[in-house]
């Protein structure tokens, strides 16, 4: 099986043929990537300030209102991730090593724009200090997702 077929197979089915721990290991992320989402979406601030420490009284009442909006779009975006997300690990396995590869994507994406635009905060968010490890962990589990399995049988 190429590369290829691993991340885009024939049939999206149950089947996930990756080692085991890229299997489980998607299960936390998902509940992180489910919570963040709800979080962002229903918190007053919209985790803004709460979570990832923008100081919102430095800004206009209306500067601060785009930023509470913006973080509840930014929640609702995370929610459809986490419920894609949620259906890989539960139903559609054999899609495990693509949504590895997308949550790579993800977080090197977003350690790339913080690079570019960085977020001036009043401290560390813990999504700031959590994203290089995250990226870590999944380019991890995309390569355990991509590795076949040992066979039970010898």
């Amino acid at each position: 099986m190429t590369l290829w077929q691993r991340l885009l197979p024939a049939s999206a089915s149950a089947d996930f043929t990756g080692r085991p721990l890229a299997l489980w290991a998607l299960y936390p992320v998902t509940a992180i990537t489910l919570w963040r989402s709800q979080h962002h979406m229903f918190a007053p601030d919209g985790g803004a300030e709460s979570i990832a420490t923008i100081p919102l009284s430095r800004y206009s009442p209306d500067a601060s209102a785009n930023i509470i909006a913006m973080f509840a779009q930014w929640g609702l975006s995370q929610l459809l991730l986490g419920l894609v997300m949620l259906v890989v690990a539960m139903r559609y396995r054999a899609l495990v090593p693509l949504m590895w590869l997308l949550l790579c994507l993800e977080y090197a994406g977003r350690q790339g724009l913080g690079l570019i635009k960085p977020v001036h905060t009043a401290g560390t968010a813990p999504g700031a200090a959590a994203n290089p490890l995250l990226l870590l962990l999944a380019v991890v589990m995309l390569a355990l997702a991509l590795w076949p399995a040992q066979s039970r049988s010898r």
